[in-house]
């Protein structure tokens, strides 16, 4: 009879809340790891409980600043190091994800070398949510499994009840394929708010593709980022007679003065995911947790079982 190995699940300094969550969900407490700090800003992380032979799950986002990826790799090494029987780095949000290919000459390919650092240090394998180019699965030499977050934001959007009166929308071409999937579960039809950029983070000029009057209209994006673009989109929307504006971005990153532009803008809700912790509450900002997502799909890869089911909702 085949004996499954002891599942455990550490967390790194900054994902913490989130891995509570996931370990609650999967119905185990979360394992005791430490990370020491020294004067100079080094830092060791330890395990305080052996993983010899044991399936170990490793949570923590690659957010901005590099210390939450050093911090990833060097839990990763201990584990291998102490003979953990199976490394997987669950990484809800996965820095450097925009920086997926060479737009211009003599720059990295970002994206691709934390793939290659992940693997070096030992991941037998990756866990992330909604990568901003799905392709990158391929920068990696191990297995990764990649979350839709569609099956917690459709809900929500149907527990709204505004289904026969509502429009899906892309901020802009790029998002086209995932405002379509949306689109498509819901029944209904779909915009795009097509932009032209300067430069990156600054919009040149934005207009419309489709009618949005007399509609709700819900926008779907991977990530927010300093809020101008959605910001922008929202304004150009209720301009064309949109009824409400809501936004839902997976990962929440806004930087700068972003919690400032979602406040002041006309965007009714912005709904995301706890890949990220926010800096700030505001009253605009609905957060959907992950959890339970991600305890599934870590129960699914240790019992053998297929991590596309968890996605069957959102495919009717």
């Amino acid at each position: 009879m085949q004996v499954r190995n002891q599942v455990k699940i550490f967390s790194g300094t900054n994902s913490r809340y989130l891995a509570e969550e996931i370990a609650k969900a999967y119905g185990i407490e979360l394992g005791d790891c430490v990370i020491s700090k020294f004067s100079d800003g080094e830092f060791q992380p330890s395990f305080n409980e052996s993983v010899r032979g044991c399936d170990v799950f490793l949570v923590q986002s690659t957010f901005s600043n590099s210390d939450n990826l050093m911090e990833l790799l060097l839990m990763i090494d201990a584990a291998k190091r102490a003979s953990a029987h199976y490394i997987t780095a669950v990484i809800p949000y996965y820095g450097m994800a925009r920086q997926d290919r060479k737009d211009k000459p003599r720059v990295s390919i970002g994206s691709k070398v934390v793939a290659d650092m992940l693997t070096v240090a030992g991941a037998s394998r990756v866990i992330t949510m909604d990568l901003h180019a799905p392709q990158i699965q391929g920068f990696f030499e191990v297995p990764v499994d990649h979350l839709d977050p569609s099956i917690i934001f459709l809900p929500y959007m149907k527990q709204l009840n505004i289904d026969h009166n509502v429009i899906i929308a892309s901020p802009d071409m790029g998002s086209s394929a995932r405002a379509r999937i949306y689109a498509k579960a819901l029944g209904c039809d779909m915009v795009i708010v097509d932009k032209e950029r300067r430069r990156a983070n600054e919009i040149a000029s934005m207009n419309l593709i489709g009618d949005v009057a007399g509609k709700h209209v819900m926008m779907v994006d991977d990530i927010i980022d300093t809020g101008n673009t959605l910001a922008k989109a929202a304004q150009l929307l209720k301009d064309k007679g949109a009824v409400s504006v809501r936004a839902m971005c997976t990962h929440p990153v806004l930087s700068g003065k972003a919690y400032e532009i979602i406040e002041t803008s006309v965007i009714d809700e912005l709904v995301v995911c706890d890949t990220i912790p926010l800096k700030h509450q505001s009253s605009k900002i609905k957060v959907l947790s992950t959890a339970k997502l991600f305890a599934d799909a870590i129960r699914n890869i240790t019992e053998h079982g297929s991590i596309s089911s968890l996605f069957e909702m959102s495919n009717k």
